[in-house]
């Protein structure tokens, strides 16, 4: 076993040793592939309750749930309130009832984006091969980094999470391997404030006994389907041969196949192309009428647009979804002739589909998203017979100008302003 460094103060602390002997630390990396690893995935603790924690002491020792609304779900649950049972996407009624001590908080996306875009420019400073999985979390290759930061990948990914801690006030976890699909198991197991590795020698026998929905890609529809067939545990995987998997379940058979032995190919990818941008809202209670249901929409197609402008990117196809009170989903999608970043524009053909499901049936969610994404410079081009379009984009933009110096509530459409009719 080579030595290990410490996650606190980076010293080499020799194999044998449980204890740091320069800084006392106990939380020592240590493996004996840990010098040829180079794939990490890092995942930020309970990312939005840390936040909330971060920045108001108060709450920092009490169960915390990011969430709102009777009728919402749980966002995000600290660790704290994890031990009542409490999990994301719960309903927010059912975490209140196992729970009933818990601070609730409501999101601020704003807010949390923005420390999503610290913790990933301080992921850029280590290797230009980041790739982003979601606010929180994303992969890394630090390959060839040794010389430029004059430290293994391991040591170096040590740093950056006491940087992370010291400077932003939040914690990470970190997994260590040969390739994605292990760094993102690995990252699960020491959390939070971990640092776990798993090389491709153990990995067999790491994940035999486990359930094969760790496999990412394998849903509840497929665990039915491997259960019928008598894949219950990965190790059910590694028994079977890949030729009979392919003949079972085709390409798909040939990838369970790999996965199941650790086995995963695919690069970090640091460009990914982002292939729609949506908002949704879960009522208080649920809706059959047009008008409260349009102005939910108007704000829901002002956060899309507003996001949309922020990554200077825009789309052409609307698809509004909806959600019944008996949980059916709905989903309706219209194509633009031009790609649009208007919310103007986004809500006129989300009104449009929105008003042929109006029918009396009540919902309880509504949802609007911009998929066939393009560049920004490509959105809302002039429309030589029409001015009403270059009318429009411009006031809308003269809103934004006077948001981003005044705050949101600076100006606010009519239409958001009407309360809700009773359903």
């Amino acid at each position: 076993m080579t030595p290990g460094p410490c996650r606190d103060c980076l010293a080499d602390v020799p194999d044998g040793k449980a204890r740091c002997q320069a800084c006392g630390s106990p939380r020592i990396v240590r493996h004996s592939d840990l010098d040829d690893l180079a794939i990490a995935h890092v995942d930020c603790d309970a990312f939005y309750a840390t936040i909330e924690k971060r920045d108001n002491p108060a709450i920092a020792d009490k169960p915390v749930i990011v969430g709102g609304g009777r009728r919402g779900v749980v966002t995000t649950a600290c660790y704290i309130a994890r031990t009542f049972g409490i999990k994301s996407a719960m309903p927010m009624f059912e975490a209140r009832r196992l729970c009933p001590a818990a601070v609730i908080v409501p999101p601020a996306m704003a807010k949390y984006a923005a420390v999503g875009r610290q913790v990933r420019a301080a992921m850029l400073e280590l290797t230009p091969m980041v790739e982003p999985v979601s606010i929180d979390e994303a992969f890394m290759d630090l390959a060839g980094t040794r010389r430029l930061h004059g430290m293994s990948p391991a040591k170096a990914l040590a740093r950056f999470a006491a940087g992370v801690e010291r400077t932003l006030g939040i914690t990470i976890s970190i997994g260590l391997s040969c390739n994605k699909f292990l760094a993102k198991i690995a990252s699960d197991l020491d959390k939070p404030r971990g640092f776990a590795v798993l090389g491709q020698r153990e990995a067999a026998a790491f994940l035999a006994s486990k359930p094969v929905s760790l496999i990412y890609g394998v849903g509840r529809v497929g665990q039915t389907r491997l259960a019928a067939d008598g894949f219950r545990l990965i190790g059910d995987l590694q028994k079977a041969d890949e030729t009979s998997l392919m003949r079972r379940y085709g390409a798909e058979g040939r990838r369970l196949f790999r996965l199941a032995r650790g086995i995963d190919s695919r690069p970090v990818a640091p460009e990914r192309e982002t292939k729609s941008v949506s908002a949704e809202t879960t009522f208080e209670r649920d809706i059959a009428i047009l008008r409260p249901l349009e102005r939910h929409l108007w704000e829901l197609c002002e956060k899309v647009s507003a996001r949309l402008k922020a990554k200077e990117l825009a789309g052409s196809t609307i698809t509004l979804k909806l959600k019944t009170a008996d949980f059916r989903l709905r989903t309706r999608a219209r194509t633009l002739t031009d790609p649009t970043q208007l919310a103007a524009k986004i809500f006129a053909a989300g009104r449009d589909l929105l008003a042929r499901e109006v029918d009396g049936t009540k919902f309880r969610l509504l949802g609007i998203g911009v998929s066939m994404i393009v560049e920004g410079r490509d959105a809302d081009p002039a429309d030589l017979v029409d001015a009403r379009t270059a009318r429009s984009a411009a006031a809308e933009r003269a809103v934004d100008r006077l948001r981003q110096r005044f705050g949101r509530a600076a100006v606010i459409k009519g239409l958001a302003l009407e309360e809700d009719e009773e359903a």
